[in-house]
């Protein structure tokens, strides 16, 4: 009688837990740092390329503004390359008139530059107790700590008329290349899509770079066109808000107002210190120096959340604090310029994400009811809730499915007869 052997099943390898975990935890690590390493890349990228990403970059905002009105120019049968011609025109064209606006107040104003210097020097003679205060505390805490007091003056080589023709070619050939390639970008901007589509290969990323493109385009273009709208309003009310306390040139501050609103915040931060400093320099009573700084921020307040919101919808709507971050960022990176490209390269960023990473909205298969007394982030937390205790009963589910059969235990003491 030939017994068969019973083959033992082979142990399968253990992995230790905590090695596994370490081992991811390094994956995502290295792929955090390697994200950190690229983000670093880009930003000196973009710090050192200023001269020529600056000027570039505002080209391509403003040639999405004038876009549907290159586009109406050619639905009339002209060419591309002669309607990218009449928007540089037409932007030169507006620039001038604003320079014309600017020219008459501004030349009076350098004017009484040393007048307002001299009555500004009368008004912090008022300050020079507290400053002598402050100076003799300074000179105690330095002799404890055994400090010198010594104020050290270094002039710097050269003067404002060397700074000025050294800078003057830059400024230049910026301006120059603003114009070159917001010509060019308007008069091709056809083609450079066609070929960024062409790149694309499959059908649903092509068509959703092409809806990237499309409200790109709309959306910057109808959030300047608007904002232009808008700050066209503000300087005319501030204007005349000038006009009715009293102000010296309104029509130069209602300008000024206009131009600086283009950049949030930091814009109508400016426009309070250069209205408080010309009130502090030209009027005595301290009632008339803040009367021009209160008007101008209750239109600025008026204009900001009342009228806007309605004009813009909730559609335009951005977050406040990642516009505050955006300025910021930008400001410090290309200055001016980034201030003028901060809002449009958010709008960009955001619609380009909208479209290429489509967020799904999770919902729950059995709804929550809504009841009169639940708000919209009511609703929004019971249905993450719900769906939460509904991933948990399937996991518990699955559970109970992947154990194995309990099987009836054999005693083995049993008597065999």
């Amino acid at each position: 009688m030939v017994t068969a052997r019973r083959r033992l099943p082979q142990a399968s390898p253990t992995v230790d837990p905590a090695e596994s975990q370490f081992e991811h935890l390094l994956y995502a690590g290295s792929r955090v740092a390697t994200i950190f390493i690229g983000a670093m890349v880009l930003l000196i990228v973009v710090k050192l390329g200023e001269t020529i990403l600056a000027p570039v970059s505002l080209a391509l905002v403003i040639g999405l503004v004038f876009g549907p009105i290159a586009d109406r120019l050619e639905h009339r049968g002209i060419p591309p390359t002669i309607s990218a011609a009449l928007v540089v025109l037409l932007l030169l064209g507006a620039i001038g008139a604003a320079v014309l606006l600017f020219a008459v107040p501004l030349s009076e104003w350098v004017a009484k530059v040393p007048q307002i210097w001299a009555k500004f020097q009368v008004e912090l003679q008022s300050l020079k107790g507290p400053l002598d205060s402050l100076a003799a505390l300074q000179n105690q805490i330095a002799g404890i700590f055994g400090g010198s007091t010594a104020m050290t003056v270094r002039v710097a080589d050269g003067g404002t008329v060397t700074s000025i023709a050294l800078i003057a070619p830059a400024i230049g050939a910026q301006i120059v290349l603003f114009l070159v390639s917001l010509y060019l970008f308007v008069a091709s901007r056809h083609h450079l899509r066609l070929a960024v589509l062409s790149l694309c290969v499959g059908r649903r990323i092509r068509w959703r770079t092409a809806h990237v493109f499309t409200e790109v385009e709309a959306q910057v273009s109808r959030f300047l066109l608007s904002v232009t709208v808008l700050n066209f309003g503000v300087g005319v009310a501030v204007s005349l808000a000038m006009w009715a306390v009293g102000m010296p040139s309104p029509l130069l501050w209602g300008t000024l107002a206009a131009v600086t609103n283009y950049v949030p915040y930091v814009g109508q931060a400016l426009m309070v210190v250069i209205l408080a400093s010309v009130g502090l320099g030209t009027q005595s009573d301290l009632t008339h120096i803040l009367l021009p700084v209160a008007c101008y921020l209750v239109i600025t307040f008026v204009e900001g959340q009342l009228i806007t919101p309605q004009v813009l919808g909730r559609v335009m709507t951005l977050n406040p604090f990642m516009i505050f971050l955006a300025i910021t960022f930008w400001l410090w990176v290309w200055g001016p310029i980034g201030g003028l490209v901060a809002v449009p390269s958010l709008l960009i960023v955001q619609s380009g994400i909208s479209h290429l990473l489509p967020g799904k909205q999770v919902l729950p298969k059995k709804k929550v009811r809504r009841t009169a007394k639940m708000t919209d982030k009511d609703m929004i937390l019971a249905n993450a809730a719900q769906v939460i205790k509904e991933g948990a009963a399937e996991t518990q589910e699955a559970d109970k499915a992947s154990e194995p059969p309990k099987t009836p235990s054999t005693d083995r003491s049993a008597a065999v007869v």
